[in-house]
């Protein structure tokens, strides 16, 4: 079989390292009965040794082009199931009852989007561990006050626990990116900071706030809650947005909702 290229408009980076392969299915730990669902494949560098452990798998990968490699790789070590499909289309539903764990080495173009979409899904996932961009993994876990808090931890955090598990450096790949990488833990909360009728409330006011982040409170949120009403809730209206914890957010948009 030709060897496959990476595609730079699927963001291809394909991980080649064993050891860092190792620790990432070290910290899977798949255990007998989970719904495993690996999203972006590629060629099979995890898919691998996670069906060897597992011996069961399914996968969502676009490129049609590197499926045979995949199923070559992965011959003999149980029952894979391909989905070609855009993950960022793709539901959990669609492949019957879960819950699922959700694993991934995420293209860098889709990642933030492709949480959001999986975020929409949680009451259907146990866990997901993923490799990102560790830019995008100091958002996902920075805490209030910090300059990598904003938007994406404050979403992520409402319906999830994030940990930073250990970094991947650019040479564990091919074509070598040229960012460091991370892997992801996150945990679905047993109850979601927001309500479900809440979230495209409090998902309008952190876009804005975050929008206006250099302003207080007061004026970043203008147009959606007035100062006073902020006030009320305990929550000091000459703030700026990055300092307010996740649950401050939900407590504004529970108050909008109620009017």
């Amino acid at each position: 079989m030709n060897e496959h290229r990476a595609r730079k408009r699927f963001g291809q980076h394909f991980l080649h390292d064993r050891n860092i392969i190792g620790r990432i299915v070290d910290v899977i730990d798949p255990k007998p009965g989970d719904r495993l669902l690996e999203i972006g494949p590629g060629l099979g560098a995890i898919s691998g040794p996670l069906m060897e452990r597992h011996g069961d798998l399914d996968v969502v990968e676009i490129d049609r082009d590197v499926i045979p490699h995949l199923q070559e790789k992965c011959a003999g070590l149980g029952e894979l199931r391909v989905h070609n499909v855009d993950a960022l289309k793709f539901r959990l539903d669609s492949l019957g009852p879960g819950p699922w764990r959700v694993v991934g080495n995420l293209p860098y173009n889709i990642s933030t989007p492709l949480m959001f979409h999986l975020f929409s899904q949680i009451s259907a996932i146990t866990d997901m561990h993923f490799m990102l961009q560790k830019e995008v993994v100091d958002r996902l876990v920075a805490e209030p006050g910090t300059s990598d808090y904003g938007r994406l931890g404050i979403m992520s955090a409402l319906y999830c626990e994030a940990e930073h598990l250990f970094d991947v450096p650019p040479g564990a790949f091919s074509p070598r990116p040229k960012v460091q990488s991370s892997i992801v833990r996150l945990r679905p909360r047993a109850t979601p900071i927001c309500p479900a009728d809440h979230q495209e409330v409090l998902a309008q006011l952190v876009r804005q706030a975050f929008s206006r982040r250099r302003k207080t409170l007061r004026n970043a949120l203008k147009g959606l809650v007035n100062a006073d009403t902020v006030e009320q809730l305990g929550i000091d209206p000459g703030a700026r947005p990055e300092t307010l914890p996740p649950e401050a957010f939900a407590k504004l948009a529970e108050r909008v909702v109620a009017g």
